[in-house]
């Protein structure tokens, strides 16, 4: 017998086994009780999502970059936030990075056998020179990807550390890294489509391990994106408010003052307030 059936990411959730009979407003009601569970399971991996931030933050400060790998959705998900770190904490696209088993063309586009390749992800992290200051965040629902366990595999070979992002507490990925963050959100809706509760529990913590990593950086003033990237008229509206709030001046201050400091937000308070 599979080994997979153990998994409980993979087991049957009787609580939508007739959702095929549902009415649009039953299917939909019956997916968010679903979803309202997933918080809860993700408060639980807090203490270990807390050790992660600070051994990514630590990274940071020595230089080191931070790595999202994984396949399918787990793998988008990485990918997701990863590219939203540059305009949101305004740091180099290098110092985030997602990486998908199969390529740029699986974040587009299903390459679900890439899953099954050891180095599937091994040969796209050897071409952005990843090393021993680097962080490997192994992203995987079921903890079972033969792509990520490669991965691991070769950043401990380096001596780099890894942190793991799973949903069964059971996961081939605990005992391969340092730091094991696991959300056991239970049976999905759809029986094992984990795009649903476990991708939702795995979106929650990657935000919490970004924006805690680059609030202990420093790229972030009081709850303010003080390093944000203000490249369209909303955001540099943002910009301004932002400025005005931290300082007190008024908004033509604020607006001279950004230009002054060449968009930099954090810049052009430290201007304001001479330091």
């Amino acid at each position: 017998m599979s080994e997979f059936n153990k998994l409980r990411t993979e087991s049957t959730n009787t609580n939508t086994a007739n959702i095929d009979k549902m009415s649009a407003l039953e299917i939909v009601k019956c997916i968010n009780d679903e979803d309202k569970t997933v918080a809860h399971a993700v408060e639980t991996a807090l203490p270990e999502v807390a050790v992660a931030v600070d051994v990514l933050a630590e990274a940071l400060k020595n230089g080191g970059r931070i790595f999202y790998v994984g396949a399918g959705t787990s793998g988008r998900l990485g990918v997701l936030d990863a590219s939203e770190c540059p305009p949101t904490f305004g740091v180099s696209s290098d110092i985030v990075q997602g990486i998908i088993a199969g390529g740029r063309k699986a974040a587009f586009d299903s390459v679900e056998d890439a899953e099954d390749d050891f180095d599937s992800i091994v040969d796209q992290i050897k071409e952005k020179a990843f090393c021993s200051k680097d962080v490997l965040i192994a992203i995987s629902a079921s903890g079972s990807a033969n792509c990520v366990k490669g991965a691991i595999n070769y950043a401990k070979e380096l001596g780099a550390r890894t942190v793991c992002v799973s949903c069964n507490k059971n996961s081939d990925l605990v005992p391969m890294c340092e730091t094991a963050i696991i959300a056991e959100v239970g049976p999905e809706v759809i029986n094992g489509s984990t795009r649903m509760k476990a991708g939702t529990a795995q979106k929650m913590i990657l935000n919490m391990l970004s924006t805690g990593a680059m609030i202990r950086f420093g790229r972030v003033r009081g709850n303010y994106m003080a390093y944000m990237v203000p490249s369209n008229i909303k955001l540099v509206d943002r910009a301004i408010r932002i400025i005005m709030a931290k300082t007190g001046v008024d908004y033509e201050t604020a607006s001279a003052e950004l230009e002054r400091a060449d968009n930099v937000i954090a810049d052009a308070i430290d201007y304001i307030e001479g330091k």
